[in-house]
C-alpha cells in the first residue's frame, strides 16, 4: 500500500512540474512577439513619395536593371527608413535607405 501511495505522490509532482514548465515560456513567448510587433510600422508609399536622394540612387548604373515595385516607410523604435521593393526578372529583393539615400544593411 505504500508503494501505490508513494507512487501516485510522485506521479502528481512529476504531473505538475510539467505543466508548470510548458506554461511559463509560452507565456514569455508571447509578450516577446507582441512587443515587437508593436514596435515595427511598415507603411505603404507611393514610389513618388521617396524622398529625392532614394531615387536617383535607383537610377544609378547599379540599379538600373532593377525594377522598383512597392516601397514603404518603416519606423522601427527611434530608427527610421525607407525599404523598396525591386524585380529583375524573377528575383525579388528588399532594399533599405535611409533619407540620405545610403543602403542600410
Amino acid at each position: 500500500m505504500k508503494k501505490v501511495i508513494l507512487s501516485a505522490a510522485v506521479l502528481l509532482v512529476a504531473g505538475l512540474a510539467t505543466v508548470k514548465a510548458n506554461t511559463l515560456p509560452t507565456n514569455m513567448h508571447t509578450v516577446a512577439i507582441v512587443n515587437q510587433a508593436d514596435s515595427l510600422q511598415k507603411t505603404p508609399i507611393k514610389l513618388d513619395e521617396l524622398p529625392a536622394p532614394v531615387k536617383t540612387v535607383l537610377q544609378t548604373d547599379v540599379f538600373k536593371t532593377w525594377v522598383p515595385s512597392e516601397a514603404f516607410d518603416v519606423k522601427a523604435g527611434t530608427t527610421e527608413y525607407y525599404e523598396v521593393d525591386v524585380k529583375k526578372g524573377a528575383e525579388t529583393k528588399a532594399l533599405k535607405f535611409d533619407k540620405a539615400g545610403k543602403i542600410i544593411q
